[in-house]
């Protein structure tokens, strides 16, 4: 797992999925998460991913350091700028994870994802809870009781994957320049009230809709970017 200083912002990370949950892996989520809420400029925050986990891959795994694993996944889902992920081949264990984390996924042809086995059943991460919410139960029921891959044409067909490219720089040049206008603070104050509108009742959620209203039209009137 390895930071990169490529791409418009810098912010760029690529992960292993071959690799185990280790406290160098948390800490690179956790410094890419460092830099995104520091850095001033526009740009995308750009997580590459491919790689699965083969049979030995939670020996000598901890519960403690998994839920370290989760908490800087966490903080990488609500970061106040647009995350995209770049998938190619098989991509399960942190791949798996990190995608599934992110706002937009862009896939190379041929990409499968893949929810690691442990002792002959699915490993039970919180990628299980992700694929649940952002697929639906019966929709990956296969993958994770049987073990199947998931093609990228299903994965995109489910919206667990955006777009499938052949040029995978072309597309991320796209998202960055859709991206570049949207004013700090937003991407999560979106992301929540999004989020929040599946389990929120109408009444409880129109406050906060309010407040998101009542700021755009301050910045419009202020002229605030």
């Amino acid at each position: 797992m390895s930071a990169g200083v490529n791409g418009e912002s810098g912010l760029v990370l690529r992960i292993d999925g071959a690799g185990p949950i280790t406290a160098e892996a948390t800490a690179a989520v956790t410094d890419l998460c460092d830099r995104a809420d520091d850095h001033e400029g526009p740009g995308l925050v750009e997580v590459h991913v491919s790689g699965a986990p083969g049979a030995a891959w939670p020996d000598g795994l901890a519960v403690g350091l998994v839920g370290k694993w989760e908490r800087a996944l966490r903080r990488l889902e609500r970061l106040d700028r647009v995350t995209v992920a770049v998938a190619s081949g098989d991509c399960g264990g942190t791949a798996l994870d990190a995608l599934l984390a992110t706002d937009f996924r862009v896939a190379a042809p041929g990409t499968r994802l893949l929810v690691p086995p442990v002792g002959g059943a699915a490993w039970p991460g919180m990628a299980l809870y992700r694929l649940a919410h952002q697929a639906g139960p019966a929709r990956i029921r296969r993958a994770v009781l049987l073990g199947a891959p998931i093609e990228a044409a299903e994965a995109h067909a489910m919206s667990l994957l955006d777009e499938l490219a052949a040029d995978p720089a072309a597309a991320l040049a796209e998202l960055a320049a859709a991206a570049r206008g949207i004013p700090g603070g937003e991407p999560a104050v979106r992301r929540r009230l999004v989020s929040d509108a599946l389990t929120t009742p109408f009444e409880e959620a129109l406050g906060a809709h309010l407040a998101a209203c009542d700021r755009a039209l301050r910045r419009r009137t202020e002229g605030t970017p």
